[in-house]
């Protein structure tokens, strides 16, 4: 909620002197400086603007005075720190961007899209609430990715907002030409066509292993098999399985001919059938070993039971301190105090001095 504060309160005792102080100055001032016999015919003059301004000029240096010291408290006006508590669970996402994800055979809105791009639509849907899910505001979510490497591309968060934007930087690995047309990450791309499944659970459950979480979850989603990384995919749904992890692994199409885009001997874009596989018995060890459960997929319906088979999940408390920046509103006081001062001293030293 908004709030008005002063960072330096104690800067407001200073307002006791500089009342006091200035109004015994203004009382000495009210005492007559020369003694008539008769004040009788200046009584008798008008009592002209000039003489009320004049009567205001001590106030005006105390006021001043006094707005200074308010901004040498320091006001501020922002949003209060406060506390979310919710229920929620931990989940990792963790998505496979080898170069079978490129297979165009998933439909959305009647539309042939690839593999990974059903894939982020869906989860996108199923944080923000969109189509048939109601969000996971309180959950704490964390994206993996992997080809032939898992990189770990966004940590355990509750800034959805933040964790999509990554997602939607997640694609499969392209190639890189040179002037000539010439292939210059070859190497690399080859290596990144692969499908690094071991590696990536053994990621994940790196960062689950320490979250204090009822829930602790690995959605994997992959439409090839292991065939590249240094961790056996056995090896790691048991470390899953020893940190209380439970794997919900989707095979994301099947084993087959599948369509990928492609360029014909005119230069038009076309679909071409090339051979897929898709290791189901891997993805089912890795669900039954840790407690989970395996989907095969292979429309956006299938994958949408995924995230509906997390909602039952038990959930834990969690708890977010959020903060917002206060906004400094001292110059809105020290500037007109300051005019306030010099305006008092340079009236009484021009038009209103007086003789002593």
């Amino acid at each position: 909620m908004s709030g008005f504060r002063l960072q330096d309160p104690l800067w407001l005792l200073m307002l006791i002197p500089v009342i006091a102080f200035g109004w015994l100055g203004i009382r000495r001032q009210r005492r007559a400086a020369v003694l008539y016999s008769s004040v009788a015919i200046l009584k008798e003059l008008p009592n002209t603007l000039a003489l009320r301004v004049k009567r205001l000029i001590p106030w005006l240096k105390i006021f001043g005075l006094a707005l200074v010291v308010i901004a040498l408290a320091r006001p501020q006006h922002g949003r209060e720190e406060f506390r979310v508590r919710a229920e929620g669970i931990s989940i990792i996402m963790c998505i496979d961007r080898s170069g079978s994800m490129l297979a165009q055979d998933f439909l959305l809105d009647e539309q042939r899209i690839n593999r990974l791009d059903a894939v982020k639509e869906v989860f996108h849907e199923f944080v923000t609430g969109d189509g048939h899910f109601n969000g996971r505001p309180d959950d704490l979510i964390g994206l993996i990715v992997f080809g032939g490497f898992a990189d770990a591309v966004c940590p355990q968060t509750l800034d959805h907002g933040a964790l999509l934007e990554v997602l939607k930087s997640v694609n499969v690995a392209e190639p890189i030409r040179d002037r000539s047309g010439r292939v210059i990450n070859a190497e690399l791309l080859q290596e990144e066509q692969a499908t690094a499944i071991g590696d990536a659970v053994a990621l994940s459950v790196d960062r689950l292993k320490d979250v204090e979480s009822k829930s602790k979850v690995i959605i994997l989603l992959s439409d090839g098999e292991n065939n590249a990384g240094a961790v056996d995919p056995k090896e790691a749904a048991e470390a899953a399985k020893n940190f209380g992890v439970k794997i919900y692994s989707v095979g994301v199409g099947s084993t087959g001919m599948a369509p990928f885009p492609s360029i014909d001997l005119f230069g038009r874009p076309v679909l071409r059938p090339q051979p897929v596989r898709l290791d189901e018995t891997t993805l089912k060890m890795l669900a039954e070993t840790t407690g989970g459960r395996y989907f095969n997929a292979q429309d956006t319906e299938t994958l949408e039971q995924v995230y509906a088979e997390i909602d039952k999940l038990e959930k834990t408390k969690t708890e977010s301190r959020l903060y917002t920046e206060y906004r400094e509103l001292f110059q809105f006081w020290m500037i007109p105090g300051l005019c306030c001062v010099l305006m008092e001293v340079l009236l009484t030293t021009v038009r209103f001095r007086s003789l002593p």
